[in-house]
Parts: structure tokens; C-alpha cells; sequence
């Protein structure tokens, strides 16, 4: 399994605030291969004061997004005996894989009105269009649902751990079926359920090998590779059958 390592990094010269997230990636992308089966990210850092730890519960919530995507959710509804879609709604966007890992129950370490600014539980980073019918919200649960079955949205509360309000740490799963593209990672510190500081960074997550020549050449190329499948099958297929003789014989 591919491992990514968040470390710690030297402080360097930042606007001067009482408090404010100090972390950094030793490793900033991770390879998709034929034989890909996930990858593990490892988060740590620390809260850098410049002055005395001020009075408050504070608390860490760390956000993985992957690429957003427009996505059609559809209701089947069972008609004279066969199941057919009757309703529908335009997702407008939704991040492919996200992963939100806290120091405690999100409700106490942040406020709605906050969650509301910075979009950071699932329903606030997912934007409805329009529906044909059915709440909209119903819609945006049901993604929420099938993406959670397979592993691309995950809700981690009280998974990060966060000693004397000073170092924290906590590791993500990266499922095997992950979209190529930049996944940004955010660290959200808050205090009584405000956010005092944002510590932003990002994975790029891309295809290597054969599986990047396949995936180039399919879209680069699409007669070419038509071809070439086309080709790898005859030949299957005549080694089978060759195969299959000798053994007849």
C-alpha cells in the first residue's frame, strides 16, 4: 500500500497570530498502478502561538476533497411490475472522494453558522441544481449514501488525535477506485465552534505506467485504441483456442 506522510516543517516567517496550524507533506501525490489497491494518508503537525495559549476548546478538523463532478442522482420508483426512474436531480457539484476527520463530535468543535461560510461537512460541499421532482436535499443524501458504501465519502469524528491542544495526527484510507486530478487537503482550528485558522495544501492523485499510456491513449486516440483492443482480443482469443487444441490432443 502506497503510503503519504504529512510532517512537521521548519516555521517560517507567517503573519503574526495568536495561534495557527503549522504542518506540511513530505510526499505530495500518489500513483494510481495497475495494481493499486489504495493508500493511506498520515496527517500531523502542530499549533504554532506567539503568544499564551488563550482559554477556549479548541479543536482540529482535517477535509480531503477530491475533484468535483457534475453528477445526475435518479429515483426508480416500481411501475406495472418493472422498476423505471421517475425522478431526478442535476448535482451541479460534488467532490469525488471526501474525507473529513475531526478531534471531537463535529456539532461541538463547529458551529453551523461556520459550516456555513466554509462548506466543510458533506451536505454543505455539495451544491443541487435543479430536480424534477422530490426534495432536493433527499437527492443529495442518497449520493452521500452510495458514495459512503464505497468508501469515497467519509465522516471520521474523533479519529484525530489532538494532545495538550498543541500536537495532532490521524491517518485517511484512500479507496483503490479514486479519480486522477488534485485533492485538497484543509486543516480547519477552531475554538468554541469558530474557525481561527486555515492551513491549506494538495495531493495530486494521476495515473503511472501502462495504466497512464491506456488512459492517454483511449482519449488521445480513440480509434487507436479501438484498434489495439480490438487486436489484444483476436489474439486472446487464438491463443485460447490453440491452447484448448493442444490439450485435446
Amino acid at each position: 500500500m502506497l503510503r503519504l506522510v504529512a510532517l512537521i516543517v521548519c516555521l517560517v516567517s507567517l503573519p503574526a497570530k495568536a495561534q495557527e496550524i503549522v504542518l506540511g507533506l513530505n510526499q505530495n501525490e500518489v500513483a494510481i498502478t495497475a495494481t493499486f489497491d489504495g493508500a493511506e494518508i498520515l496527517v500531523f503537525g502542530a499549533i504554532k502561538r506567539d503568544a499564551p495559549q488563550i482559554g477556549g476548546n479548541l479543536g482540529i478538523i482535517i477535509a480531503v476533497s477530491g475533484p468535483e463532478q457534475q453528477v445526475t442522482v435518479r429515483r426508480k420508483d416500481r411501475r406495472v411490475g418493472i422498476w423505471v426512474n421517475t425522478q431526478s436531480s442535476q448535482i451541479e457539484a460534488a467532490p469525488s472522494f471526501y474525507a473529513v476527520a475531526t478531534s471531537g463530535p463535529l456539532r461541538e468543535i463547529l458551529s453551523n453558522g461556520e459550516d456555513l461560510t466554509h462548506s466543510i461537512t458533506l451536505p454543505r460541499v455539495i451544491r443541487s441544481a435543479e430536480t424534477n421532482g422530490g426534495d432536493i436535499g433527499e437527492f443529495s443524501n442518497a449520493l452521500i449514501r452510495i458514495r459512503a458504501r464505497e468508501s469515497l465519502y467519509q465522516v471520521l469524528e474523533e479519529t484525530v488525535n489532538f494532545e495538550e491542544a498543541t500536537l495532532f495526527d490521524t491517518a485517511i484510507q484512500l479507496p483503490a477506485n479514486l479519480t486522477e486530478g488534485d485533492y485538497a487537503t484543509r486543516i480547519y482550528l477552531t475554538r468554541d465552534g469558530q474557525v481561527v485558522d486555515i492551513y491549506e495544501t494538495s495531493i495530486a492523485v494521476h495515473k503511472v505506467g501502462l495504466e497512464r499510456w491506456l488512459y492517454r491513449l483511449a482519449h488521445d486516440l480513440p480509434f487507436a485504441y479501438g484498434a489495439l483492443s480490438l487486436a489484444l482480443a483476436i489474439l486472446a482469443g487464438w491463443l485460447a483456442s490453440a491452447a484448448f487444441s493442444g490439450f485435446r490432443r
